[in-house]
């Protein structure tokens, strides 16, 4: 990713964990409870940073990409894909035994 965004990325996350709000983020319930996407356009190409808010010890970021889709607005199936296994992921190490 281009330096300007992913400094407004990493800016927009920091924020959230700050639980302060941010702009272009956006709910994303079809693909699970608490996952967000914030949106970049930069050079004429939209940028995605999908993340997972509601779990007890962290914010995951589950995938960062320039979107490509031909489909319209939707994300590609791949993508939709490989979130959807890293939020498992996710969910998992999240409720690992701390002293584990």
């Amino acid at each position: 990713m281009p330096k300007p965004v992913k400094a407004s990325f990493g800016y927009r996350l920091r924020r959230i964990q700050r639980d302060l709000p941010v702009a272009d983020c956006k709910a994303l319930p079809e693909l699970g409870s608490g996952v967000y996407e914030l949106r970049e356009p930069f050079d004429r190409n939209a940028y995605r940073v999908i993340y997972v808010l509601k779990l007890r010890r962290a914010i995951y970021v589950l995938h960062a990409f320039m979107k490509k889709s031909k489909s319209g607005i939707g994300l590609p199936q791949a993508d939709v894909r490989l979130i959807r296994l890293r939020l498992q992921r996710a969910q998992a190490v999240d409720s690992e035994d701390e002293n584990a």
